[in-house]
């Protein structure tokens, strides 16, 4: 049976993971409408200088979303602090079948209020500022909290686009698209979770996300 394509609403702010975004954008591509919103329709850098084209307007969202979806990144806590980007987040949420995130996304939902007593994840490194917005912090590759649905670090964002998309279009669609896109993850080092990792490597992982980060605030200031 022929479906009307998703209505998707993604989210762009300057400093975004591009990983964050893409791996969902992905895996709904088939499947979808894509909105990507901003203030403007000039480029927006992500956190790695790469830029993506926004394609609609705070302002023109549409009045119903099937998925509104918020990326992470090292420009998370600036759009926290960016009240007209905040008030899109309390609107356009109250459009949507779905409010989801990947990464530090579910902070930014935080900060909006939005996370309230739900089940969420984020990244490992900030995982327990859950919290201070009233979440539930769980420690999971993908959370699901009823209309609530977040992923973890960067590469969960297909894990997560996969389970969005069985939920709104059944597993055997999900199966299809995760098979087109021969998502068979097969790390070369297993090292992706900090309980896998060691010490070690978590310090330096740390390190090395400082240190990303200072640069970037650098090259901003």
């Amino acid at each position: 049976m022929n479906q009307s394509p998703l209505v998707v609403g993604m989210l762009l702010y300057p400093g975004f993971t591009m990983l964050d975004l893409v791996g969902p954008l992905t895996v709904f591509s088939m499947h979808s409408k894509l909105h990507l919103f901003w203030k403007h329709l000039e480029p927006i850098a992500s956190d790695s200088g790469v830029c993506m084209v926004p394609t609609t307007l705070l302002r023109d969202c549409p009045e119903k979303l099937d998925v509104l979806f918020v990326p992470g990144g090292f420009g998370t806590e600036a759009a926290m602090a960016d009240t007209e980007l905040i008030s899109f987040l309390q609107t356009a949420a109250g459009r949507a079948d779905f409010i989801t995130s990947v990464c530090g996304g579910s902070l930014l939902l935080g900060a909006a209020g939005l996370m309230q007593g739900y089940e969420a994840t984020t990244h490992w490194a900030i995982h327990e500022a859950l919290s201070q917005f009233g979440a539930k912090p769980v420690k999971a590759r993908v959370v699901t909290d009823r209309n609530r649905i977040s992923g973890g670090g960067v590469t969960a964002g297909i894990d997560f686009g996969l389970t969005v998309l069985a939920q709104l279009r059944g597993v055997d669609v999900a199966k299809a698209v995760q098979l087109t896109m021969e998502y068979d993850p097969q790390p070369p080092f297993d090292a992706g979770a900090p309980e896998k990792a060691g010490a070690d490597v978590v310090r330096a992982a740390r390190t090395l996300m400082d240190q990303y980060g200072a640069r970037l605030a650098l090259s901003r200031a």
